[in-house]
């Protein structure tokens, strides 16, 4: 963790020395598209104690009003020029303060072999989640909004739904600072799928059986930048603190309550 710590801290001190009097950009083309990759050091899973650090591509899309995009990735596409949710999405309304955004993408669930906490429970198996996001702009820098995503799949991913407030406290050609935090919830079906133990893996796993039910999930806040290191490079960090509550927090498999993470990468964009 102190070596993407410092990074981080490496990174935002050349994103903030770098002048903000560059030329513009061209005009955006028809299609745009972005490649990067990203470290992302935070628990194997909510509530977990170990944490583990894995490297993820990133890449998004987009023709017109269609957008296609991992996670993180639509940010970046949209630094300096207006962005949207993960997956592929479409902007049903922006009309005045009010943004709309339809969005479906991939959740890739949990493998629970991967932590010994985990292992005999039931895996959460991948599927296609679609989400559905109304933001509000209470002012030019501060942005409320509120989302909910449902697995499409039927395969146990279940409801969540939260909402989110953002700041973006600096801005300059090159470079924004941004800060956000935001509480979610979920239906019980999701609340079972990562937090509960049936018979079954209660005996494998030699945990208590818990069937939780709907409730809060989360609390999170965290800050984080986007630098643009040339015409087409951006560099990106972000650092955050969350906390499980309700239901997640009662779940024998929640090791921890409180949790951090710290996310580093660099991106190309036409």
């Amino acid at each position: 963790m102190k070596l993407v710590l410092s990074a981080l801290v490496l990174m935002s001190g050349v994103a903030a020395a770098q002048p903000a009097a560059n030329p513009p950009e061209p005009s955006d083309p028809p299609l745009r598209y972005l490649l990067g990759v990203g470290a992302v050091e935070r628990p194997e899973y909510d509530g977990a104690a170990r944490y583990t650090l894995k490297f993820k591509p990133l890449w998004a899309l987009q023709w017109g009003r269609w957008r296609l995009s991992t996670s993180g990735s639509s940010s970046l596409l949209g630094f300096g020029r207006g962005g949207a949710g993960p997956g592929a999405s479409t902007e049903l309304l922006n009309k005045g303060p009010w943004r709309v955004n339809l969005a479906m993408r991939f959740d890739s669930g949990r493998d629970s072999g991967e932590a010994r906490t985990t292992q005999g429970l039931p895996d959460v198996r991948r599927t296609l989640r679609a989400r559905l996001a109304v933001t509000y702009a209470l002012a030019p820098d501060w942005a409320l909004t509120t989302g909910a995503s449902q697995d499409l799949l039927g395969r146990n991913g279940g409801l969540t739904g939260g909402v989110d407030l953002s700041w973006r406290f600096y801005r300059s050609h090159d470079t924004e600072w941004t800060a956000s935090g935001g509480i979610s919830a979920a239906n019980a079906q999701n609340m079972r799928s990562y937090f509960g133990i049936d018979a079954a893996g209660s005996l494998a796993s030699g945990r208590p059986a818990y069937e939780p039910g709907a409730g809060l999930r989360s609390t999170y806040a965290g800050v984080g930048f986007t630098h643009r290191l040339a015409p087409h490079w951006l560099a990106f960090g972000s650092t955050g603190v969350s906390r499980l509550l309700g239901p997640a927090a009662a779940s024998p498999l929640t090791e921890r309550r409180n949790a951090a993470s710290l996310t580093m990468g660099i991106a190309w964009r036409n």
